[in-house]
């Protein structure tokens, strides 16, 4: 109902009238609470040691109030606080979970809940990959008999995209933000709805319940002993000495948040030395020794100057809102989803009025409330079409989807849509046809649908604006390149409705064909695992297209792949990178960053996402970002392009 802005400030205004008032703090006010109560739908499970919550620091100001408070506590003056060392890591904004291993195993993975009691949603955390089952036992590394582990799950941005697009795809509604596809993801009955999703997960504490393992003396000795025991730990870290360099680390982080691949919020600033936390003990709701610096929301106002609609590969019409230029996030946003028609009608939104603007996730504009109070007398409400944007075809509403749709798949937007998607780099990845290209194909009538791009020549594409005979060898070359590509990246250019690329790939390993596919009944198809009726009856509905089969034979007489091509194997090509974990940063000018990874694997080699102590390569291209200082700090050799080609060929 509220921004966490909003909530944020009324809490912070609840804290201050019960520091005035303490006779007025109740039992439920939410300062005595910690999360939320456990859902019924699972098993409980209660917290041998309670999680509780952070308090919330806003701004410098209230660190230095932190700062007398820890002065206080510990019989310390302003100066000595200067020389605490404090551990500053990113705040990742997700889910937290209490995980129990017992004997290097994992026992028992709960949600926070209450603080007290949690949900058991073990099978589910098991599906997370980056989470051990079993403890790395590393030289004289011992395994406590008992060990507890507090980490947050979180869905990366790159996942939070895809699963939003096939949601789209299918007509459902989209998550706000990846901190609630996380949260419901978590929350999945069927953990292989769960694995779908690809969640993630940081670790950032433990408690040891026996003396095999002594417990560490200092919290960034405990996240070492997790990375040496096999938890990812996030590498953007730092020990630091006094406030101001906690300031300091929070002030850099600003900016280059938005370049990670995952939500923060904030800054978490702990105590590095845990004998002080004994010391300092907690409050019903909080550690005295760690606090949370929240920055502020990425919010803006500006002026709705138009609505349009927007018409995507499979009819859905999107209304997007066309706003006066606004700084959000670190990029200038000129266009906000508006989602579909019922949000426009809930929030009321017309053209020339004052709207909030924010990113959801901090990645998707979308327009977040109407500032009514700025409303001119002339605003009048937004008129839901009848017509397609681009065709005029009447549209519409299936069933009880709240997505309108045009049913006309000769509409151009939708021909334009499909092209897109069938050389994007999920599908068959003809990379050099843009959108300008594309929309210059079709508007010359050159091609209508993906069969056609087989037909194409370099004097068709240099007639084409800004396409020289460089661009359009380079082209050709791609496109001749694409015929070969693997079945499921085939299925899932097509574009057929439901079918992302992941259930594209599920359809490529049961079918070995394309024909296989068309010839299944939908009763095979439903009995396939993560095969429900909608996609079930979207590929039939799909397939029983005379138009539809006809491109597919000219895709099949072009010399398309339609079966499935056995994988080469694994040691077709030389170990060179056996054992070594990479990571890739910034933009490499002869590869793009999936090619790289795949090129990595196929040699031997792991391509992670962060710099830790076991990456044995940092590979930065272009404006690499904050990963190459993370390696200089580890001490880990940071390479160039030139240089990962001579390691891929084994020349280094």
């Amino acid at each position: 109902e509220i921004t966490d802005a909003e909530f944020d400030r009324l809490y912070r205004q609840l804290q201050e009238l019960e520091e005035t008032f303490p006779e007025l703090i109740i039992a439920s006010s939410p300062t005595q609470k910690v999360g939320a109560p456990p859902s019924t739908g699972f098993l409980q499970v209660r917290h041998r040691i309670p999680m509780l919550s952070l308090s919330n620091a806003m701004s410098d100001d209230d660190l230095d109030r932190w700062g007398e408070r820890l002065g206080r506590g510990l019989a310390l003056s302003p100066a000595q606080v200067e020389q605490l060392k404090f551990v500053c890591e990113l705040k990742i904004d997700g889910l937290s979970i209490a995980l129990t291993y017992r004997q290097g195993r994992l026992a028992e993975g709960a949600t926070r809940g209450n603080g007290e009691i949690g949900e058991n949603v073990t099978l589910n955390l098991k599906t997370i990959a980056s989470l051990p089952q079993e403890l790395k036992a590393t030289g004289a590394q011992k395994f406590p008999d008992l060990l507890e582990v507090r980490g947050e799950v979180y869905l990366p941005v790159s996942s939070f995209e895809e699963l939003n697009r096939a949601l789209q795809e299918q007509g459902q509604p989209v998550f706000a933000n990846p901190r609630n596809a996380a949260s419901g993801s978590l929350r999945q009955k069927d953990p292989r709805v769960t694995a779908r999703r690809k969640l993630s997960c940081f670790a950032y504490f433990a408690y040891l319940s026996d003396d095999v393992v002594k417990e560490p003396v200092t919290h960034e000795a405990t996240l070492e002993m997790l990375e040496a025991l096999g938890f990812p730990v996030n590498p953007h870290r730092k020990v630091v000495c006094g406030l101001e360099e906690v300031k300091q680390f929070c002030l850099d982080w600003y900016e280059r948040r938005h370049h990670l691949d995952y939500q923060t919020d904030g800054v978490v600033v702990k105590l590095d030395d845990r004998s002080l936390w004994d010391a300092l003990g907690t409050t019903a709701h909080s550690p005295r020794w760690a606090i949370a610096f929240k920055y502020p929301p990425d919010e803006e106002e500006t002026l709705v100057e138009s609505i349009e609609f927007d018409v995507g590969r499979t009819g859905a019409v999107t209304p997007v809102a066309c706003l006066s230029p606004v700084r959000l996030a670190g990029t200038t946003v000129k266009r906000a989803t508006l989602h579909n028609f019922e949000q426009i009608r809930r929030l009321d939104v017309r053209v020339k009025d004052t709207v909030v603007v924010r990113k959801a996730g901090e990645i998707i504009p979308e327009v977040l409330r109407v500032v009514l109070e700025k409303r001119p007398a002339d605003a009048t409400p937004t008129r839901e079409p009848a017509e397609c944007p681009v065709c005029a075809s009447p549209l519409e509403r299936s069933g009880a989807e709240v997505v309108l749709r045009c049913p006309n798949d000769a509409c151009p937007a939708q021909m334009q849509r499909r092209l897109e998607h069938w050389v994007s780099r999920d599908a068959m990845d003809i990379e050099g046809l843009g959108t300008v290209a594309v929309g210059n194909l079709l508007s010359a009538g050159i091609v209508r649908d993906p069969a056609d791009l087989y037909l194409l020549d370099e004097e068709t594409l240099t007639a084409l604006e800004r396409m020289g005979s460089k661009s359009a060898q380079k082209v050709l070359i791609n496109i001749q390149a694409s015929k070969n590509r693997p079945l499921g990246s085939v299925i899932y250019a097509l574009g057929i409705r439901h079918v992302g690329s992941q259930m594209a790939d599920l359809l490529a390993e049961h079918y070995t064909s394309l024909k296989d596919l068309i010839a299944a009944p939908a009763s095979e198809l439903d009995t396939l695992e993560g095969v429900g009726p909608a996609i079930s009856q979207a590929v039939r509905e799909y397939f029983a297209r005379p138009e539809n089969l006809a491109v597919i034979d000219r895709l099949a007489a072009a010399g398309v792949n339609i079966e499935h091509l056995e994988k080469p194997s694994r040691l077709a090509l030389p170990q060179t990178l056996e054992g070594k974990t990479l990571v890739l940063t910034g933009t490499l000018s002869s590869l793009e960053r999936s090619a790289a990874e795949k090129l990595i694997k196929a040699h031997g080699g792991k391509a992670t996402s962060s710099v830790s102590k076991k990456t044995d390569y940092v590979v930065a291209g272009t404006n690499p970002g904050s990963k190459v200082d993370r390696a200089r700090e580890l001490g880990i050799t940071v390479i160039d392009e030139a240089q990962f080609k001579d390691l891929l060929d084994g020349r280094s």
